[in-house]
């Protein structure tokens, strides 16, 4: 009997993947495609399946470590809201509005970053990674010592009943950043104020308080952002989403 071979093995593990939109896990997939082909050898099995987000990177992924999934199985939707606030005396205000002055600021003033976007709204389209602004900062010619790049994410709320929000989304950018900051308007409670301040400086997220003012929000940094090592998985899987999603802005941060 022939034996079988690794187009056969891809195609098997995609019709597995495409009946389990969620993924499957490494070692699973490995099984049931083995059962699936029991005249196939092991080896060859796990070696194809091992390598499927590279041989096939069009059709397969990896969303997480050791878990395989097929691309389009389960679409993501993520759709950031931007809703109004209303300041005292002001008109209404939208949260996409700050992203611009708030990425300048970053490089401009506190110079955390050479490079800056904004991203937002829908973005990268994943509830773990999409910050609305990220920049980098990068080594430039006249450096005579040159050091690794460094990812810096930040996370903006208008609303100043989510802080909660804020961190929790803050700091799971810290997967694939090197620093991350929060910006939240001054119209925090102070309870909020010092229980926000208190989380930053524990696990080391920058924040940044502001007003509720397009034209003059007058940033000002509360806590500055601690570097940490990011999980280099998730930077390159940040990376190649940014450069499928946005490819303009992958090109001015990371060449």
């Amino acid at each position: 009997m022939p034996s079988v071979g690794v187009k056969e093995i891809r195609d098997t593990a995609k019709t597995l993947l495409a009946s389990n939109p969620g993924g499957i896990r490494f070692k699973q997939l490995v099984n049931a495609v083995y059962a699936a082909l029991p005249d196939a050898n092991y080896n060859t099995v796990f070696a194809v399946v091992s390598n499927l987000h590279l041989a096939l990177p069009g059709e397969i992924i990896k969303p997480s470590r050791g878990l395989f999934q097929l691309v389009g199985a389960a679409p993501v939707t993520i759709v950031k809201e931007d809703p109004p606030v209303t300041p005292p005396g002001h008109e209404k205000v939208y949260e996409h509005q700050f992203y611009k002055s708030f990425a300048e600021w970053l490089k401009s003033d506190l110079d955390e970053v050479t490079e800056v976007v904004a991203l937002g709204g829908a973005g990268l389209k994943s509830k773990w990674g999409t910050p609305d602004v990220v920049g980098v900062y990068k080594p430039q010619a006249a450096n005579l010592i040159k050091f690794p790049l460094e990812i810096v994410a930040a996370e903006l709320k208008i609303d100043p009943l989510q802080p909660v929000v804020a961190f929790g989304q803050a700091t799971a950018y810290r997967l694939f950043s090197h620093k991350v900051y929060i910006a939240m308007p001054n119209s925090l409670t102070e309870e909020d104020k010092s229980r926000l301040e208190a989380l930053c400086m524990l696990f080391g997220v920058g924040l940044a308080l502001f007003e509720l003012d397009v034209d003059n929000p007058n940033y000002a940094v509360r806590v500055r952002a601690q570097r940490v090592a990011p999980d280099m998985f998730y930077v390159n899987d940040f990376a190649d989403r940014l450069k499928a999603i946005e490819p303009e802005k992958f090109e001015q941060l990371f060449r």
